[in-house]
């Protein structure tokens, strides 16, 4: 098994406070979707260009829309086609796309 990478400690709280900025960042953009204020196509383009938000799984994504828990969330994402293990940022033209239809029903 691999050994995590020799950090200093300087460099370990660095990550920390990264790791934990990008998880509020995260939950930020999950609580907007809940509230609505920000739509799926927003959130679409918006991977486009912020990296934090495009290393999103697509299932929590789905799973924050009002209207969508897990077993509706994980059927739409068979229906389009979408792995589990899928991110926004790696989801294709036509994958958008089929979401925004199926979201829009």
């Amino acid at each position: 098994m691999p050994q995590p990478p020799a950090l200093t400690p300087e460099q370990r709280q660095a990550a920390l406070q990264k790791a934990a900025r990008v998880r509020r960042e995260r939950a930020e953009v999950k609580e907007k979707l809940k509230m609505g204020s920000l739509s799926l196509a927003e959130l679409l383009t918006l991977a486009a260009q912020d990296e934090t938000v495009g290393k999103m799984k697509v299932i929590s994504v789905l799973e924050s829309l009002p209207g969508l828990g897990k077993v509706k969330a994980r059927r739409m994402m068979e229906t389009v086609g979408i792995s589990d293990s899928r991110r926004l940022q790696g989801l294709g033209a036509k994958q958008r796309e089929e979401l925004l239809k199926e979201t829009a029903r």
